[in-house]
């Protein structure tokens, strides 16, 4: 596997995580596995048909695929002939980009886009990072809800809060909260909180250096005991604790950056 990664324009940097590209080696498919993050990403076939969402779905050359939030894992089947480029959205600023149906609609899903709504890809095979910005910067429209600073104050949390106490700081209710991140996310509060949390709590599994016990970890993470942290990992990336074979856990979710033990 061949990994890029890079950072945005500065005028995007708010908006979007990162563009990746991965290309896949030698005859052999082999699976990468992304797990939930709460963004939704575009995904740009610019290689062979592709498999993907654990066998569901095929990506076809030339095209374009926008991925809905994520509650669970997924796999894509990946060789030489297989070159995928990506963009990670933030969440809640997907809307800046696109007019788009509630992401509500899609959680969990990889939909084919428009080819009006995507880089055009068709009369190359290296599409470049510039030129995503290039895109992107002339779709950027000012953000319309107050997502961002919601989800500042869910990551500086670390997903330990309640939707309650989520609402009440930043002043709306929890009804008004669901009706946003229904639009703008594609999954509840609750469960992007959940995802936040278990992001952190991963990361302190898989970079375990000074050999805590599981249920240290799971609760300096916020949850009641090690089964719930155990149940929460084998949910989102379909493996048990100790299975996880990671030295960092730094990439957006997707990116494929994971590896596991057979």
């Amino acid at each position: 596997m061949i990994y890029k990664q890079t950072t945005p324009h500065a005028a995007l940097a708010d908006s979007i995580e990162c563009y990746w590209s991965i290309k896949g080696t030698g005859k052999e498919i082999h699976a990468e596995r992304i797990f939930p993050d709460g963004c939704p990403g575009l995904v740009l076939n610019i290689g062979g048909k592709c498999i993907t969402d654990n066998g569901l779905v095929t990506m076809q050359p030339g095209s374009s695929y926008l991925v809905g939030a994520m509650t669970s894992y997924k796999d894509t089947y990946l060789n030489g002939e297989h070159h995928l480029i990506g963009v990670c959205f933030k969440p809640g600023a997907f809307s800046q980009f696109y007019n788009y149906l509630p992401l509500a609609e899609i959680t969990g899903q990889t939909i084919e886009l428009e080819k009006a709504l995507a880089p055009d890809t068709s009369n190359t095979q290296e599409l470049s990072f510039a030129e995503l910005n290039a895109f992107f910067l002339k779709r950027f429209n000012a953000p319309k809800h107050d997502l961002f600073t919601i989800v500042k104050c869910i990551k500086e949390a670390r997903g330990q809060i309640t939707v309650d106490a989520l609402a009440k700081r930043n002043h709306t209710t929890p009804r008004q909260l669901e009706r946003t991140f229904h639009r703008h996310i594609g999954i509840t509060p609750k469960e992007f909180i959940n995802i936040t949390r278990f992001q952190h709590a991963f990361s302190a599994v898989a970079n375990n250096k000074k050999q805590k016990g599981l249920l240290d970890i799971a609760i300096e993470h916020g949850y009641c005991d090690h089964a719930h942290l155990t149940n929460d990992i084998k949910r989102y990336t379909g493996v048990p604790p100790s299975s996880v074979i990671l030295s960092h856990f730094s990439k957006p979710t997707h990116s494929p950056d994971i590896t596991f033990a057979q």
